[in-house]
């Protein structure tokens, strides 16, 4: 098998930064787990800080160059993705959605995805599902099941958040690698559809 492609893209403004933190853990906790299955993989990490300039520059002028362009094809090109962002406001960070507003909107069809969250309170790991995974659902990208979010309190005691850090790894190695476990039967849920003159006789007792 050839080398698989893993990028992240962290948002984190300060340095040091949690948010890179995280990232690195999750980038390290999947390569690790894809090695494990005898699979190579490369990691390249996007910080958006770096881009910030070229960032605000593109979404005026609608043309990425330079660095910026070079990450947006990276992310294009990625077999696995994993994207962290500070929450400010109970949401994703201005810079964080700028990027992905700026990226292709089918560069991420189909691509399985991590997404992840730092914040100062745990009051804010909702922003995952309520403002990531949305975003992602709308570029087509393949979330996965476990979203992973890191408050201040958490990198005190972190057993849990390396089992949350290892079982999200864990989905996008075995998304990336093929490595799917046994397949499992799933039922249509159109299949047998109660026809609608049949619920209006129950709904009126007729």
């Amino acid at each position: 098998m050839s080398t698989l492609r893993l990028v992240a893209v962290t948002a984190g403004l300060s340095r040091p930064s949690s948010t890179r933190l995280l990232t690195d853990r999750l980038t390290d906790s999947a390569k690790r787990l894809l090695a494990e299955r005898g699979v190579s993989a490369e990691v390249e990490t996007v910080e958006l800080r770096d881009l910030a300039v070229d960032i605000a520059t593109a979404m005026t002028t609608g043309f990425p160059v330079g660095r910026l362009r070079a990450a947006l094809d990276a992310v294009a090109r990625a077999d696995g993705l994993i994207a962290v962002t500070p929450v400010f406001t109970a949401s994703y960070s201005g810079l964080f959605k700028s990027f992905f507003d700026i990226l292709d909107k089918n560069a991420l069809t189909g691509t399985p995805v991590v997404i992840a969250a730092t914040g100062g309170t745990s009051r804010h790991s909702l922003a995952l599902e309520h403002a990531l995974r949305p975003l992602f659902a709308y570029l087509r990208a393949l979330v996965l099941p476990t979203a992973v979010y890191a408050a201040s309190e958490d990198w005190g005691n972190t057993d849990g958040l390396v089992h949350r850090i290892d079982r999200a790894a864990r989905e996008l190695a075995n998304q990336i690698s093929g490595d799917r476990g046994p397949e499992r039967a799933t039922a249509d849920e159109f299949e047998d559809v109660t026809p609608f003159e049949e619920r209006l006789a129950g709904l009126y007792g007729r």
